[in-house]
């Protein structure tokens, strides 16, 4: 029984810390994913505020080596479908090349672009299609 006693108490502790470390690892994904880089009109460039944020999500991807990620390119609503997707996954691609640069391994990334199929905010006014040009992130762990 004392033997019990004790394996049952160390499969708990365990079990509190898995979940203090999923719990870690939720926060830092989400902290990733709830964050969206933003773009001027018919630009791909990086902002400096892009950078910033950019350089957050880098220390987060070298701390934690398990993270992947998929950058999703966007654009607004004006300009042809194949322009957008073209738009789209050059502004994928800017992000991933300022995250190689910082020292992300290129394997731990991919880039998609979705153009204006996808949009963040539905209508035809500045403040949408503002909040339409981004780029932004799926998070995977691998095992």
């Amino acid at each position: 029984r004392q033997e019990n006693r004790k394996l049952l108490k160390e499969g708990e502790e365990k079990l509190d810390s898995l979940n203090a470390e999923r719990a870690r690892l939720e926060e830092l994904i989400n902290k990733i994913m709830s964050e969206d880089v933003y773009f001027d009109f018919d630009r791909s460039e990086l902002t400096e505020k892009a950078k910033e944020l950019l350089a957050q999500v880098g220390e987060l991807l070298i701390k934690e080596e398990r993270f992947t990620i998929t950058i999703e390119g966007h654009t607004d609503a004006r300009g042809t479908e194949d322009y957008n997707f073209t738009l789209g996954a050059k502004r994928a691609m800017k992000v991933k090349e300022f995250l190689a640069a910082y020292g992300i391994d290129g394997k731990r990334m991919e880039s998609v672009s979705y153009g204006k199929e996808a949009p963040k905010v539905e209508g035809a006014t500045e403040e949408a299609y503002s909040q339409n040009r981004r780029a932004n992130f799926r998070v995977n762990i691998k095992e």
